[in-house]
């Protein structure tokens, strides 16, 4: 492997978890408005 592959594979890593972590917390964002009553909302 020559250095140009492990910087696109270091790229698409960062990026990778970026997006990962970016839906999960989107998600958990998504479970927690159904739980919270409609009044106790300060995000709305």
């Amino acid at each position: 492997m020559n250095e140009t592959a492990y910087i696109v594979a270091a790229w698409l890593g960062t990026f990778g978890s970026v997006a990962a972590y970016a839906a999960w917390i989107i998600r958990r964002g998504r479970r927690a408005s159904e739980v919270v009553a409609e009044q106790d909302r300060r995000w709305m």
